[in-house]
């Protein structure tokens, strides 16, 4: 076992369960660890403190356990049954029955939230979509897929791991996405999966991330609850989450964007499988933001501001906040009096005050009366460790614009 010595008092963060250990907090390694090697971490005075991936970068360390669970062969198992049971708890699973809410997709795991650091599982009624980010992770993966068999028995369709994308590209692995697991009667690439009642068409081979945005569960539903009788403008629509939503709940009309031509085939897809009045929707392929620019102000009455993360690294916190104040004092501007606006940032490196004082700019820069009636974050099922408060990367604000 090769062994990470820490420097004097650079311990602290470990015995307060925080699950990175930094490059810099190196004192000595002893041995020669290839990346996404297990070693165990240790403080000043040989003191065992956790065991975890290595990784070369400025996280040297991924924490697994801070106790030698990692290095038992019903690791895997274990923490997969864990997390799936947070999801009953939610209400998101049922073992052996029907979801009674209608929901039958949810996360399984949602990195150092499930004390995985690394690893993301959606699942989408009986598959599994596994994204390895850490060489570690993909290392694992057929150890971790074996254990997904075991923990959801014979109602496992497939496991697929779609890691290329994700996992560290310069470490030399075969990144080439493909099914761990596949079922003999199932030989699908796309399903429908529910949510909350509503039919999604999935497609996780070719759809972005794992194939749905899954963190926007409660806030699509939300968006419905207001809805009813208004005219909705839908940015960065993917392939329609809020739309199906708003269109359910009675909206007058629905306006949906994106720039993605996949995903707006996906869009008309999922409005047919709904059963809607194509009269009701329009579907545009164009970029979101020069459309937002030619919006006459009043024409809608309720918008959804989604777009992608702007800021990936910190280096690009700047010009991040700058685009978030650009898009939302155009939303602000354009909306009609009494309007809702829905906004979001997805990127992990701006916090909820950074993102907060962006709006507020914004509206400042529109000069118009607006109120905040709610703050919003990521569900249940993408859970954050509450000794890695980092993991809380969705934020956003239902904005009441006079």
């Amino acid at each position: 076992m090769i062994k990470i010595i820490l420097k004097r008092g650079r311990e602290e963060s470990l015995l307060r369960f925080h699950p990175w250990v930094f490059s810099g907090a190196i004192s000595d390694i002893q041995g020669n660890p290839s990346e996404g090697d297990i070693v165990s971490v240790h403080a000043c005075d040989g003191s065992l403190l956790a065991y975890g991936h290595y990784q070369i970068g400025s996280i040297a360390v991924r924490v697994l356990s801070f106790d030698d669970s990692a290095l038992r062969p019903d690791f895997w198992e274990n923490m997969l049954a864990r997390a799936l049971q947070v999801r009953v708890a939610c209400g998101l699973h049922v073992c052996g029955g029907s979801n009674g809410s209608g929901t039958d997709c949810y996360r399984l795991v949602h990195g150092e939230g499930d004390n995985l650091p690394g690893l993301i599982i959606d699942y989408y009624d009986g598959v599994c979509v596994m994204q390895a980010h850490s060489v570690g992770m993909f290392r694992a993966k057929k150890q971790i897929s074996e254990a997904l068999q075991k923990v959801y028995g014979p109602a496992l369709k497939a496991v697929y791991d779609k890691s290329s994308g994700t996992a560290p590209y310069k470490a030399g692995l075969e990144l080439i996405d493909g099914y761990m697991y596949r079922r003999e009667d199932f030989n699908d690439d796309e399903q429908v999966v529910l949510e909350n009642g509503h039919k999604f068409m999935v497609n996780w081979t070719e759809g972005q991330k794992t194939g749905f945005f899954l963190d926007q569960r409660e806030n699509r539903a939300l968006v419905g609850s207001l809805s009813k009788g208004r005219n909705v403008l839908n940015l960065f629509c993917y392939t329609g989450g809020f739309s199906i939503y708003a269109l359910a709940a009675g909206a007058k009309h629905v306006d949906s964007v994106d720039s993605s031509k996949k995903a707006m085939m996906m869009v008309d897809r999922n409005v047919a499988l709904n059963g809607f009045d194509e009269s009701r929707h329009t579907s545009l392929c164009c970029d979101a933001i020069d459309y937002l620019k030619e919006v006459p102000e009043g024409k809608y009455d309720l918008m959804i501001v989604d777009p992608p993360a702007f800021a990936k690294h910190r280096g690009a916190l700047k010009n991040a906040l700058r685009a978030y104040q650009r898009l939302n004092a155009a939303a602000i501007s354009k909306v009609a009096p009494g309007g809702f606006v829905f906004t979001y940032s997805c990127s992990q490196v701006v916090d909820k005050e950074a993102f907060a004082l962006a709006v507020f700019s914004a509206a400042a820069q529109a000069g118009r009366s607006v109120r905040i009636l709610d703050r919003l974050n990521q569900p249940c099922d993408h859970s954050v460790n509450i000794y890695h408060p980092e993991g809380e990367y969705l934020k956003g604000l239902l904005l009441y614009v006079e």
